[in-house]
């Protein structure tokens, strides 16, 4: 009896553990960041060329983005009424909510309600429609945002930017090999935007941190919970890139056999319901994915980038359903999906501080970008040799 009752614990804590897992950042309290960010830490650039560093790589990969894609750069909103619907509420269980405010204008004869934007993921699949992009051809912004609801460490912030893209398809081209094929091209502009700021700056070629490998292993969720079921998502992401150290994990979204989807996302953009199976001779699911690699400096896996192949109207209605959020179909974005007025397309946004950080290799996002922190976190970086910029 005994031994049946710790199995039955063990299980309820693995279960607790998945839940826990599905939305958070990895690390929730500052005793644990303190244990887990390095000890030995000295940052190979100083602040003067950690700037000039990061401006020729934002550059770069902007520029190449766009070449590798067919984008054209394009204005962003930093805010957004909410009447429209388009803003980004970053998974489905509503934990994660925007920064909310009114606009009295005309002494309160034309207010308006505005949200700070989370993300610009829906706002340009509609301004693929705006400028009248062509399939093969799409956007890409100089996107910032605001996530109130981050636990703050040392790669989450409430400052957020991002090379946020979007590219116009075909609808033959809602396919696997499509997905992998736009995923390799954006690799590509971030290994050689590695090699490009090496060039310019030598001492970032260290011996104690790899380089991105050429290629990426490309792994489907189902997969990865195969190899180690009993983990948490987050610790199975961790010993996945013991083995391959820059992975693209497929299918994020779709609720796996342990009754959990490999992470909470959003019903009403990526495309995390589509059967592939027809592709993949498994029982897989879903056309998106992130990248994610092995960060040498912290010893960490890190996140660069989350993209998808969009919903179509019919993918749309389903993800909404399983999420019991038909009501959004109210709003005008659904709509224009539900009525095909909006273009099929494919998107992301790729972590501009996420991936500074890595390239220069760095410890901490705040050496990167400038936004606000905990005092505790500041504390902790300076017995650490960490200094946020401010």
């Amino acid at each position: 009896m005994a031994i049946l009752t710790d199995e039955k614990q063990i299980r309820d804590q693995q279960a607790h553990d998945k839940q826990a897992d599905l939305a958070g950042p990895g690390i929730g309290n500052y005793e644990d960041l303190e244990r887990l960010l390095p000890n030995d830490y000295r940052s190979l650039l100083d602040r003067r060329d950690t700037q000039k560093a990061i401006f020729q790589v934002k550059r770069y990969i902007a520029d190449n983005l766009c070449k590798a894609l067919n984008l054209m750069m394009v204005e962003v909103p930093l805010i957004v009424d909410v009447e429209s619907g388009v803003n980004d509420m970053l998974d489905r269980d509503g934990s994660r909510t925007p920064v909310s405010f009114h606009i009295s204008n005309d002494r309160g004869q034309h207010p308006i309600d505005a949200q700070v934007v989370q993300a610009a993921t829906k706002w340009k699949r509609v301004a693929l429609k705006q400028f009248d992009c062509r399939p093969g051809e799409g956007i890409c912004t100089d996107m910032r945002a605001v996530r109130k609801d981050y636990f703050l460490d040392h790669d989450h912030s409430a400052y957020v930017d991002q090379w946020d893209w979007e590219r116009v398809i075909h609808p033959s081209d809602r396919s696997l090999a499509f997905l992998k094929d736009v995923v390799r091209k954006i690799w590509g502009v971030l290994v050689g935007a590695e090699k490009f700021v090496q060039d310019l700056f030598p001492v970032l070629r260290d011996p104690r941190f790899p380089n991105l490998p050429e290629e990426l292993t490309f792994l489907h969720a189902e997969e990865i919970l195969d190899l180690y079921p009993n983990l948490p998502r987050k610790k199975r992401e961790t010993q996945i890139l013991q083995k391959y150290p820059a992975i693209f994990i497929i299918g994020i979204g779709w609720p796996l056999k342990d009754g959990y989807p490999h992470e909470n996302r959003a019903a009403d953009y990526d495309d995390w319901i589509t059967d592939t199976k027809k592709e993949t001779h498994k029982d897989t699911h879903g056309l998106n994915g992130d990248i994610l690699v092995w960060n040498p400096v912290t010893k960490r896996r890190h996140e660069l980038t989350s993209m998808g192949i969009r919903v179509d109207a019919d993918a749309l209605r389903r993800q909404l359903e399983m999420s019991n959020l038909l009501g959004n179909l109210q709003f005008p974005y659904h709509q224009a999906i539900v009525n095909n007025q909006l273009p099929l397309s494919i998107g992301g946004g790729i972590g501009q501080s996420r991936t500074l950080m890595l390239l220069l290799r760095k410890a901490h996002l705040g050496e990167v970008s400038v936004t606000v922190w905990p005092k505790i976190l500041k504390e902790i970086g300076a017995k650490k040799n960490i200094f946020v910029l401010e």
